[in-house]
């Protein structure tokens, strides 16, 4: 007779930011399900159990299903300074499943939430959810969801922030020329890119480069981007070394 392995001792993972309820949705190329009980890693902290944790995920162009994204410990954290940092009209380039911008929308330095999203099907499943619905009134007013291209898109209103999380996978060596075009056009000044940590981090793996604050500055200044994070985390470059040896596989 087989035994099921005991499940490691560990807490249940609780995250400080707001994690919304999500429906099941099935469609021609999305999906959003539940995994009822997981073991995940987090962006920088250790492996966590995970109760319920809800995925979507795609059918690629090879008719097979990958995960886009999850309401995981990684996916959280990996996200979380830009949300936590947000301010006045925050840009936000892919919706995914409407984590990043309900978050974002319930900060009370930002005035207004714009995403923007170039699948219909994404916006559909993510209205079933009904997950904007689920936040105080005064923070859902502030959203405001668009069909449009990320690498196209010019708000009515130049954007104070932008959220950028449009791509897989996590690491892309030239994302940073990407978000660069995107801050041209929205005029923001500061954004929050997924993956920049591993951006950061490759260059000074490259360059033979211990990562301290300098080597952070130093990047980041070549970039030329207004990142939120070394300035915002005294902690950043021990946040960007733990995420990296966990994540960065380049």
């Amino acid at each position: 007779m087989s035994h099921a392995a005991p499940l490691p001792d560990l807490p249940p993972y609780q995250s400080p930011m707001f994690i919304p309820r999500y429906q099941p949705f099935s469609g021609a190329r999305w999906s959003l399900r539940h995994a009822d009980m997981v073991l995940c890693p987090g962006y920088w902290t250790p492996p966590q159990l995970v109760n319920g944790m809800a995925l979507l995920t795609r059918i690629d162009d090879s008719g097979k299903p990958h995960t886009w994204m999850s309401i995981s410990p990684m996916e959280i954290e990996s996200q979380e300074i830009g949300c936590q940092h947000a301010r006045g009209h925050v840009v936000v380039m892919g919706l995914g499943m409407g984590w990043a911008a309900a978050n974002a929308a319930l900060h009370p330095a930002v005035s207004q939430v714009t995403v923007v999203e170039f699948d219909p099907e994404v916006i559909a499943a993510v209205s079933q959810s009904g997950i904007f619905d689920q936040l105080p009134e005064s923070a859902r007013a502030r959203v405001r969801v668009v069909q449009g291209d990320a690498y196209q898109y010019v708000p009515d209103t130049p954007a104070d922030t932008l959220l950028a999380d449009i791509w897989l996978p996590l690491f892309g060596a030239e994302r940073d020329a990407e978000v660069r075009r995107m801050c041209a056009n929205t005029g923001a000044g500061q954004v929050y890119f997924w993956g920049q940590e591993m951006v950061i981090a490759h260059r000074a793996r490259q360059r033979g480069l211990a990562i301290s604050a300098d080597t952070v500055a130093d990047l980041v200044a070549e970039m030329a981007l207004p990142l939120i994070g070394p300035a915002e985390c005294p902690d950043y470059p021990q946040r960007i070394e733990l995420a990296a040896a966990r994540w960065l596989k380049a």
